[in-house]
């Protein structure tokens, strides 16, 4: 990396964080330190919501995801619009109403202290496995960019955060996500264009995405109804709108975001500005990612994105192996080059068989390239047993550093880490308050100082700090770092939003009933997550049914699960008293 790309970086970075301090100085209560002092817009909600959620991980796993897979996963997002809707009617009034810290507040005045933990408690397992991730993918970059050993990079990367996150709290978080987000928009705009521009010249943009499309990159909608697609239409309608009901309804990192707003209607109305972003930020950002794809067709692709992967089998006694992998991709994607060349001569002439044929051989030549990368992949495992093999997490990132202009490159930088520590340092900040106000003070210490509950937020985002940092290290062996924050959240997301739906509409339901039904729950998505991963298999009818389940539909299913448990228990309990 040049000088101007460290100054462009460093100076990006080193403002925001230095405004942020800056505007927290007299940050010197509790109530201030946790949820702010409540007078943020609807403009600034909505940007400092994106801004949690758009963690460095977006930025770098999810064009590796296009890369990869096509833009497909965009579906994923179609139930945030309707979410954020039912979330503004039926939710946010009620936290309102209440002045709650965090929404596991309002539990315990609808089914007593027990549940109120159990919901805070599933919040702080997953939110703390998930801190972990959004600390891994910068300290990837990072590690690229230094060479450093990758677990020292996540120390080093996790120990900023988390001095950052500590001097400010909510507030620090919520005054520099704005300009994060800025930053954040504005690099991602610049890569869109600057990667086209690298395109082959030679062909047109709509060329270029005919290649993208006939080699399975821009298929966006799928709406077969298939329980093991990952990422369908229904898939993202139906279990996406329960996540995103869950993550924004109960999730402390996003609810600590719009209570700190000026008044329900700013709150309102910042949910609604992020529901229709969203979709169309994601979208742009898959797009990068298979613009990226049909930047390789015509320029030499790694054969693997992972380059410390690469330098240590080119040490080892598998070197000539890895080296004739290597030469024989390369000659494929030359092949591949000229089948796309004469798949788009075909298509300006309008020869349909010919283009088919073209079409045909260069689907063909791409599954060579797939199992020769494969074949690649099994041979660094079989190097280093210890290696992260996936290496989709590395694509954006390799490009950046190899193609983009000096100067960019430091901008394009700062995109990613202000993504990471605003995401993480937000997500430090909301488990802190959960095990303040929901554990600490509700259990073990329940009349203290407004200085002492100060001092403990912070002691408490160093110790979450730590968790965060520990994960990070086991977390390096997910196959994809996005999938793998999803596949976390929907592990407890949907029995935590079972909790709440059954408190706002099940009014029958007691605390009792509420409590046992989520720990079934809970215990029941975990099992078929387990099952579903290896297919798992049940006697219906007298058939053998197999069934694999995709992890978004376990949020539909705890959430349902939560309510249909809570209210046939509550059902039996009053049958027996009736008796």
């Amino acid at each position: 990396m040049e000088a101007l790309d460290w100054t462009v970086m460093l100076a990006t970075l080193l403002g925001i964080a230095g405004y942020g301090i800056w505007k927290t100085r007299h940050v010197n209560s509790a109530q201030s330190y946790m949820l702010g002092d409540r007078d943020l817009k609807w403009w600034s909600i909505g940007l400092s919501i994106m801004a949690t959620q758009a963690s460095a991980i977006t930025f770098l796993s999810t064009p590796g995801q296009a890369y990869e897979d096509g833009m497909g996963f965009v579906q994923f997002y179609f139930g945030l619009p309707l979410a954020m809707i039912i979330l503004s009617v039926f939710v946010i009034p009620n936290y309102y109403r209440l002045n709650v810290y965090t929404a596991y507040e309002f539990l315990e005045t609808r089914f007593g202290l027990p549940t109120r933990v159990l919901t805070a408690s599933l919040f702080l397992l997953q939110r703390g496995f998930a801190a972990g991730l959004t600390i891994l993918a910068p300290s990837i970059v990072l590690s690229q960019i230094m060479g450093w050993p990758l677990n020292w990079t996540i120390f080093f990367m996790g120990i900023i955060v988390i001095i950052y996150t500590v001097s400010g709290g909510t507030k620090a978080v919520s005054v520099t996500q704005t300009q994060q987000m800025v930053v954040i928009l504005l690099g991602l705009v610049l890569a869109s264009v600057l990667i086209i521009l690298n395109l082959p010249k030679e062909f047109t943009f709509g060329e270029t995405l005919t290649v993208a499309g006939k080699m399975g990159k821009l298929n966006v909608l799928d709406f077969k109804f298939d329980l093991s697609n990952r990422y369908n239409f229904w898939s993202g309608m139906l279990g996406g709108t329960f996540l995103f009901l869950s993550y924004f309804g109960t999730d402390q990192s996003q609810v600590s975001r719009y209570l700190s707003g000026k008044s329900l209607t700013e709150s309102r109305l910042g949910l609604m500005f992020n529901g229709l972003l969203k979709i169309p930020m994601q979208f742009v950002i898959l797009f990068v990612g298979a613009l990226v794809f049909v930047f390789y067709q015509f320029n030499p692709a790694p054969a693997h994105f992972n380059r410390a992967n690469v330098e240590q089998i080119q040490r080892s006694s598998y070197a000539p192996a890895y080296a004739g992998l290597e030469t024989q991709l390369q000659q494929v994607q030359s092949q591949r080059q000229e089948a796309i060349r004469e798949m788009i001569a075909a298509e300006r002439s309008g020869d349909v068989q010919a283009s088919g044929a073209a079409q045909t051989r260069v689907l063909a030549l791409q599954g060579e390239d797939k199992q020769l990368r494969a074949d690649i992949r099994e041979l660094i495992a079989r190097n280093d047993k210890e290696a992260n093999t996936k290496d989709t997490d590395y694509v954006f990132i390799t490009y950046v550093l190899n193609f983009m202009p000096i100067g960019v490159v430091g901008l394009l930088l700062a995109m990613i880490f202000s993504a990471a520590w605003s995401s993480t340092s937000s997500e430090l900040n909301a488990l802190s308050t959960t095990t303040v106000v929901d554990i600490y003070r509700r259990i073990f210490v329940k009349k203290a100082s407004d200085r002492h509950y100060l001092h403990m937020s912070k002691w408490f985002t160093v110790l979450w700090g730590g968790v965060a940092l520990t994960f990070a290290v086991v977390a390096q062996q997910f196959e994809n770092l996005i999938q793998a924050v999803n596949i976390i959240g929907s592990l407890f997301y949907g029995v935590i939003l079972g909790v709440f739906l059954t408190a706002f509409f099940l009014k029958r339901v007691g605390g009792r009933a509420a409590f046992i039904g989520a720990l079934i729950a809970e215990a029941c998505v975990i099992a078929i997550f387990v099952m579903g991963e290896n297919q798992f298999g049940f006697i219906f009818l007298g058939k053998l049914v197999v069934v694999k389940i995709a992890y978004l539909w376990l949020n539909l299913i705890g959430c349902v699960l939560v309510m249909g448990l809570s209210f046939l228990m509550q059902t039996a309990r009053v049958s027996r008293v009736v008796k």
